[in-house]
């Protein structure tokens, strides 16, 4: 069932239900501005994956309490019944912005900015940061491994590893938004118009007689999609000149090989591929697919890629469908402004002994600076909502922790862009979202403004990411605010 299809209301902490009825007994539900984001990038990458954004859209499309969820609720005896039939009545009716999916983002930025009574921001909050948290932390993954594999084919493998069924479908979603040309997963195929591709088992070859007969009765099935496994008894001696006995036939049969090849589940696979191009270069199939999986991840690819191994496509599953060395994305969801009697934002700011815990106050927007002449991205900008600029003119940047950091941008030099669309307004949604092979292409493209040195996989370069002049007053201000009065 599609998430378009289900009612996600009680998809959410207790604490979001229990602050609302407080507020709602205290008559406060006054609109305000919450901002996601995340605080570092996974895998001690140099950039993220946004994704998540369509199933954020069906889940606030379908947000309400049906009476099915009202009797649940008030079986747990906290909440009132004047509460209740308030929820019972209860819809989206506010704004929200995102940065659309498959955009690369950076840490601290809003990826989606909620603007809304309190009441139905703050229920929002857990929801919202599980879908973006979870296929964010997924397209990245994937992006880096597909950085790996240099310009070769990536395939999700990983549905029978996933924690468990959304997982696993959603994962491989946000997989192909991040780089990946299909997946196993046949359920994600049908719900998002994605390629699914596959091989066979080692089962396959077990359960008949030999090898050469499993991978005969293979082709004759499939002889345009025909990659066999060549490692179930032996790989050199048996495997591979039973594949070239194969295709063999085929090409002598005159069956059109316009996909074929091999693919090794086991073993060292940087000295097990070159032997496998030589023997098939040398049976007349230069043009034979060498695919490899095996606890594939982007390290173990670089590695092989360095060691020459002519691998070809690659088959990732566990370290990619559940980002195995760093399992979360750690987005957050914080307060940054509550509107006055006068319709003014007010900023708020969350202070905290942990630098990176401090929150940026106030109503505000993103915009991605990209050097003109190499369309690279220069900087991201957190400005105020209603600030604007002027391309023509010398902007100035500095880092907002180590501000004596500063560069300054000459006029011309550089151009900018939004990051933040809208996507509800007065709670209908006015955004329509792209396929996922669209999405995956427009972060394709996303991926080229990065420079080479933020895209490496170990120790990468950083892109700035600054506070306007205007903020960042903000901020101080209220830095000084909040140390002069008896907290």
């Amino acid at each position: 069932m599609i998430m378009s299809t289900l009612n996600l209301s009680l998809l959410t902490d207790l604490y979001e239900l229990t602050m609302m009825q407080g507020y709602f007994k205290s008559n406060t539900n006054d609109m305000v501005v919450f901002d996601a984001y995340y605080r570092t990038n996974p895998s001690n990458g140099g950039y993220a994956v946004c994704a998540g954004l369509a199933q954020v859209i069906d889940y606030v499309k379908n947000l309400h309490f049906d009476e099915e969820d009202i009797s649940y609720l008030r079986s747990l005896g906290i909440f009132a019944e004047d509460f209740l039939e308030y929820l019972g009545t209860f819809r989206f009716s506010g704004d929200i912005y995102a940065i659309p999916e498959g955009t690369v983002v950076f840490p601290r930025e809003p990826l989606v900015k909620v603007i809304a009574p309190i009441m139905e921001a703050q229920l929002m909050e857990t929801a919202l940061l599980n879908i973006i948290n979870h296929q964010s932390l997924i397209a990245t993954k994937a992006a880096r491994v597909c950085y790996a594999a240099q310009g070769d084919g990536v395939m999700e493998f990983g549905l029978r590893r996933a924690q468990g069924p959304d997982a696993g479908t959603y994962g491989a979603r946000a997989a192909v938004i991040g780089g990946c040309i299909g997946t196993s997963n046949v359920l994600t195929g049908q719900l998002f118009d994605v390629p699914v591709k596959g091989t066979h088992a080692h089962s396959w070859i077990m359960s008949f007689p030999d090898e050469y007969t499993a991978f005969k009765t293979y082709a004759d099935l499939y002889p345009s999609a025909c990659i066999l496994l060549v490692d179930t008894y032996d790989t050199i001696k048996s495997g591979i000149p039973n594949a070239i006995r194969v295709f063999t036939e085929l090409r002598d049969a005159g069956v059109a090989l316009s996909f074929y090849g091999i693919r090794m589940d086991s073993g060292d696979l940087a000295y097990l591929s070159k032997k496998a191009r030589k023997m098939l270069d040398d049976a007349g199939f230069p043009d034979a697919v060498i695919s490899a999986s095996n606890d594939l991840d982007e390290y173990l690819i670089e590695s092989l890629k360095l060691q020459g191994a002519t691998i070809t496509s690659w088959g990732v599953g566990t370290s990619l469908i559940t980002s195995k060395d760093c399992p979360a994305f750690g987005g957050v969801y914080k307060l940054a402004a509550i509107q006055n009697e006068k319709g003014e934002f007010v900023p708020k700011i969350k202070l905290s002994e942990n630098t990176e815990k401090v929150t940026n106050p106030g109503n505000k927007t993103v915009y991605r600076i990209y050097e003109k002449y190499t369309g690279k991205i220069k900087a991201d900008l957190i400005c105020l909502a209603d600030e604007t600029f002027n391309v023509e003119e010398d902007l100035r940047l500095f880092d907002p922790v180590e501000t004596w950091k500063k560069t300054r941008l000459p006029g011309g030099t550089y151009t900018m862009r939004e990051l933040l669309v809208p996507v509800f307004r007065n709670g209908e949604c006015v955004y329509t979202s792209p396929s996922v092979m669209e999405i995956r292409e427009y972060c394709s493209r996303e991926k080229e403004t990065l420079w080479a040195e933020t895209m490496r996989l170990v120790n990468p370069h950083h892109v700035y990411i600054d506070l306007s002049d205007q903020l960042f007053q903000m901020k101080t201000d209220l830095f000084n605010e909040m140390s002069n009065r008896e907290l």
